[in-house]
């Protein structure tokens, strides 16, 4: 820039007019990730919506990814939502600190790591049949998060328990089943238990738009991709943030801020105890995030 120029460019007007947007109160951003697709229950927590599971997209295996996370509130009021290391088989801190609480033997302590343990979700592709509550999303290919009660269904209907049931590949366009997904409240949370798969039948008449669905099907890779996932180290410091300081377990500190980051190379046997119960109901990440916020 010449010296003339930068006598007419350094105005205050200018200057207090920049101040003036960079001071000015800020739009909301929304961060709903509009790829997903998430039921929705009339006043008395009741719902109901057909759905169809997809196979995988070109270029992968699994129709679904698998993802870890813990969600709990710690002392200082703050929330620690985030997805865990051990989706990928690596340390997590979280991990460490609940398997400490545990290993005490100590009744309060095993408590603490229950409200800490983490909670599993699936992510499949689906094809919305059937939804009085948005019909706009009816013929529509939508991400769909669901938790352990949901997945089971998927896989009592691949292995069916009696000799009279015939295995459904519920993602298969051809050989699958739609899903009639049935939601009641009960305590307080959604349950499932009614959900179900109908017959088995195509899920069109013709593969040209069989092959048009499923060109518009999401990747799942990213959500098992290690560039997603923070770090141990920033893990570990948001951990600190929501606990504020050392964590004491039991009659032991543990100095968890300075165990080394996880390597590539860590055994990937399960971090937290067999001893503490795994997940058994739909995580709820929707309703901690809320609270959060």
């Amino acid at each position: 820039m010449s010296l003339e120029n930068l006598k007419r460019s350094n105005s205050l007007d200018k200057l207090l007019g920049e101040v003036k947007k960079e001071n000015a109160p800020q739009e909301k951003k929304s961060y709903k990730d509009e790829r997903l697709w998430k039921p929705e229950v009339d006043k008395s927590g009741n719902g109901y919506a057909v759905i169809r599971f997809l196979p995988a997209v070109e270029g992968e295996d699994m129709p679904w990814a698998k993802v870890w996370n813990h969600a709990f509130q710690g002392p200082t009021g703050q929330w620690y939502i985030e997805n865990t290391l051990t989706t990928l088989g690596k340390n997590d801190p979280v991990s460490e600190m609940n398997s400490a609480y545990w290993n005490t033997g100590i009744e309060s302590d095993k408590e603490i790591a229950r409200k800490q343990k983490r909670k599993l979700q699936y992510f499949s592709n689906i094809y919305v049949v059937s939804d009085s509550k948005h019909p706009e999303n009816e013929g529509k290919v939508f991400l769909f998060r669901y938790g352990k009660k949901i997945f089971d269904k998927i896989m009592a209907a691949m292995q069916p328990e009696f000799e009279d049931e015939t295995p459904i590949n519920p993602f298969d366009f051809w050989e699958g089943a739609n899903f009639k997904l049935k939601i009641r409240k009960v305590a307080g949370y959604w349950n499932y238990d009614s959900s179900e798969f109908e017959t088995k039948s195509a899920i069109f008449d013709n593969d040209e738009k069989i092959e048009e669905t499923w060109k518009t099907a999401y990747p799942l890779a990213e959500f098992t991709a290690a560039s997603n996932f923070k770090s141990y180290a920033e893990l570990k410091t948001r951990l600190d943030t929501v606990l504020s300081g050392n964590v004491t377990v039991g009659n032991v500190t543990e100095e968890l801020e300075n165990r080394p980051i996880a390597s590539p190379t860590i055994d990937t046997t399960p971090v937290e105890s067999a001893s503490i119960p795994k997940e058994e109901e739909d995580d709820t990440m929707d309703y901690f995030a809320k609270l959060a916020g």
